[in-house]
C-alpha cells in the first residue's frame, strides 16, 4: 500500500515546539541516561494550590446531574458577573458582564483568538521584545508580520514610544502590551497606561494589555481599563492562573467594548464549545475571595524572592529591585562573554540547575536569565547551595 505523504502547512514556518516543551524533554533524556538530578528553576506554574473553598466549591458542582452538557459559548453568568464585580472591586472599572466580558479557557488562547480575529495577512503588529513568545507565535500563525519594540534597561523596560513612531507604523493594526511585564518584572503606572492609551487613539492601532501578574508581588493592582476612553482603543486580558494558583483549570477573560468581544466570539464559538459549568462556579468562588488571599499568597512568594536574589548572587548577576510577577529576571555577570544561551547551558552543566535563558524571549533579553519562583524557597536555598559548592563562591 502507498504511503501517505503530505506537507504541515505554511503557517509553521519560522515556528518551532515551544522552548520549555524541547528543552523541559531534554532535561528529562539527560536525568535518565546520567542519573543526574537537575533543579528545574524555569516555569511560571504556580506549585501553590487554590484556596480550598475554590476546590470544594468544583467537587460540590460536579455532582450535579445537569452541568454536564455544553455550556454557553459566551460564558455563564455566574462568571461573566464574578469577573465584573472582580473588576469594579479591585480596578474600579465598570464593564458589562452581559456584553464586554468573554470568558476564556485561559488567556493563553485568547491571543490567538484576537490574532485570528483581526489580524490580516500582511498586518503588522508591535510585539514586546523581551515579551511572551506566544505573543510572536500569535501573530505569525494570523498571518500578521511582528514588529518587535524594545523594553532594555535604557528605555526603563517601558516602550519608547517616539523610537516606535520614528521606525514608522505604516501598516500596524495591533500593539501588545504587558505590565507588570514578563519577563522584565517591570511594574506599571497610571502615566504610562495614559501614554499607551493615547499612542494607540492617535495612530489608530488597538491596544492588547495582557495582565495576569497584577496580584503577585505587586503592592498596587491596575488595569489598563482604568484610563479615561481606554475601551474605545483597548481590550485586557486578565487570567486566573497566577493570581489564584488555577493554571492547569484554563480560566481567563477578554474585557472589551461590545463590538469587539462580538467579533471575537464568531472566531471562538467555531473553536470551542465552552467551559466545563463547575470550573466557571468554581473561578466565580476564586474571584471573590478577599484581601487576605492575595497577602497569604504573596507572603509565600515575597519569601521565595529573597532566596531567589541570593541564587542571582551566587551566580554573579545584578537585578533590580521591586520586580512583579512569578519570576526574577537577572543580568549576566559583566565580565561573561557568551550571551544566556550558554551561560544557562554552563550553570546546567556545571551545578544541575537550570534557569531560564533570557534570549528566549528575544534578542533584548540575551544578556538577561529568568528564574522561577514557583518552587519552594527550600529548593531555591538548594539550587544556590549546589551553585556556590560548584562554582567555589
Amino acid at each position: 500500500m502507498d504511503k501517505v505523504t503530505i506537507a504541515r502547512s505554511h503557517r509553521l514556518d519560522g515556528i518551532g515546539e515551544y522552548y520549555f516543551s524541547r528543552k523541559l524533554r531534554e532535561i528529562s533524556e539527560i536525568e535518565a541516561a546520567t542519573g543526574r538530578q537537575i533543579i528545574r528553576l524555569a516555569m511560571g506554574s504556580p506549585d501553590l494550590p487554590p484556596h480550598q473553598s475554590v476546590i470544594d466549591r468544583l467537587a460540590k458542582e460536579a455532582q450535579r446531574p445537569d452541568v454536564h452538557k455544553y455550556m454557553s459559548y459566551q460564558g455563564e453568568p455566574i462568571l461573566r458577573k464574578a469577573f465584573a464585580d472582580w473588576y469594579k472591586r479591585y480596578y474600579n472599572v465598570d464593564v458589562d458582564y452581559k456584553s464586554e466580558v468573554l470568558p476564556l479557557l485561559g488567556s493563553k488562547e485568547g491571543l490567538m483568538h484576537i490574532c485570528m480575529t483581526f489580524v490580516n495577512q500582511g498586518d503588522k503588529v508591535l510585539v514586546p521584545n523581551p515579551g511572551y513568545p506566544t505573543y510572536s507565535a500569535a501573530v505569525r500563525l494570523s498571518g500578521g508580520v511582528m514588529v518587535p519594540y524594545s523594553l532594555n534597561k535604557q528605555t526603563g523596560f517601558l516602550p519608547d514610544f517616539d523610537a516606535i513612531e520614528r521606525a514608522g507604523l505604516d501598516g500596524v493594526k495591533i500593539m501588545f502590551v504587558n505590565y507588570p511585564n514578563m519577563p522584565t518584572g517591570q511594574v506599571p503606572t497610571m502615566e504610562l497606561f495614559e501614554k499607551i492609551v493615547a499612542f494607540g487613539a492617535k495612530h489608530n492601532i488597538l491596544i492588547v494589555h495582557d495582565n495576569p501578574y497584577s496580584f503577585v508581588r505587586n503592592p498596587k493592582p491596575m488595569s489598563l481599563l482604568q484610563v479615561d476612553g481606554a475601551m474605545e482603543v483597548a481590550m485586557e486580558l486578565n487570567s486566573l492562573s497566577k493570581g489564584h494558583s488555577m493554571a492547569g483549570w484554563r480560566v481567563g477573560a477578554i474585557f472589551a467594548k461590545k463590538e469587539w468581544i462580538d467579533s471575537i466570539l464568531c472566531f471562538k464559538s467555531n473553536m470551542d464549545s465552552g467551559m466545563f459549568y463547575p470550573v466557571q462556579a468554581a473561578a466565580a468562588q476564586a474571584l471573590s475571595l478577599g484581601d487576605d488571599w492575595f497577602k497569604s499568597l504573596n507572603d509565600i512568594y515575597y519569601a521565595r524572592e529573597k532566596q531567589g536574589y541570593a541564587l542571582l548572587d551566587a551566580l554573579g548577576c545584578t537585578y533590580r529591585p521591586n520586580q512583579a510577577g512569578l519570576f526574577i529576571w537577572g543580568e549576566l555577570p559583566a565580565d561573561y562573554e557568551g550571551d544566556s544561551f550558554a551561560f544557562s547551558d554552563e550553570v546546567m552543566d556545571k551545578c544541575d540547575v537550570f534557569v531560564t535563558p533570557g534570549a528566549i524571549f528575544g534578542t533584548e533579553g540575551k544578556r538577561y536569565v529568568r528564574i522561577t519562583l514557583c518552587c519552594p524557597a527550600e529548593l531555591l536555598e538548594k539550587a544556590t547551595n549546589r551553585i556556590k559548592e560548584r562554582l567555589g563562591k
